[in-house]
């Protein structure tokens, strides 16, 4: 079962970005995702039920020093651990956010490939949430493509406590939460995919896939690769963000 959207160690929580030219942005992303008769997200970037799922935010100063790449949150069992652990590996550390109690909250890692992504401590398991079987307007599937998959499936399993095992592709691999749900996937880079750099790629189901790609074409974007049987694209944004949008009927 592939599911990255769920409560729980290993499980994504959310994802989000700082960019230029955010109104830009805004409407490029407002534009490319509420299509369909029945959108799956709304204007402001939240699903059709109002949870907040993504989130897109000004480049302010604050934020300068965060590469240009949608970053999941990953739910971790332990914060502070996670960070250290990514330093011993050779990551980096951009942000580590603590309490006034000293206690970790929330961290902002790079691993050794260059893909940025988020710690924070594992949700409560929700069962109405973790059994939808629609996941409507979440999360979809993540992708990373790098050169040498199986040190950085060992970078994973050690940082955010996923497990490897065999995917259906030629040389990925899965990436599966503790209880055995798969919530990424880590592909080697090879003729197929060089276009696509080492971050962290979210899948985003739409209402109307095509419809979603012409809206790419016409606001500034780019398609960078589509799998036409699949119904799967990975785009690049006015500003040259990466993200890949599935059909969601």
């Amino acid at each position: 079962m592939r599911n990255p959207f769920l409560h729980g160690v290993g499980g994504v929580l959310s994802a989000d970005i700082a960019v230029p030219e955010h109104e830009r942005e805004l409407r490029f992303y407002s534009k490319v995702l509420t299509t369909g008769s029945t959108p799956l997200w709304q204007d402001d970037l939240t699903n059709n039920q109002g949870t907040p799922v993504i989130g897109l935010g000004a480049r302010t100063p604050e934020y300068e020093a965060l590469p240009l790449q949608w970053m999941p949150h990953i739910q971790v069992s332990d914060v502070a651990a996670s960070a250290e652990r990514t330093l011993e590996l050779g990551g980096q550390e951009l942000i580590h956010a603590k309490g006034d109690d000293g206690q970790s909250q929330w961290a902002v890692l790079v691993d050794p490939s260059g893909a940025t992504f988020g710690v924070v401590p594992a949700a409560d398991d929700d069962p109405d949430r973790s059994n939808r079987s629609d996941r409507i307007g979440c999360i979809s599937w993540l992708s990373l493509v790098v050169s040498d998959v199986s040190s950085m499936c060992e970078f994973y399993e050690q940082v955010v406590g996923w497990s490897a095992a065999p995917a259906d592709k030629e040389g990925g691999i899965e990436m599966r939460r503790p209880d055995g749900i798969a919530a990424a996937e880590i592909c080697p880079k090879n003729d197929e995919n060089e276009r696509i750099p080492s971050v962290w790629i979210l899948s985003l189901p739409v209402g109307d896939f095509d419809e979603s790609l012409r809206q790419v074409r016409d606001s500034g974007g780019e398609i960078v690769k589509e799998e036409t049987e699949a119904r799967h694209a990975v785009i690049k944004d006015p500003v040259g963000v990466y993200i890949a949008l599935q059909d969601g009927n």
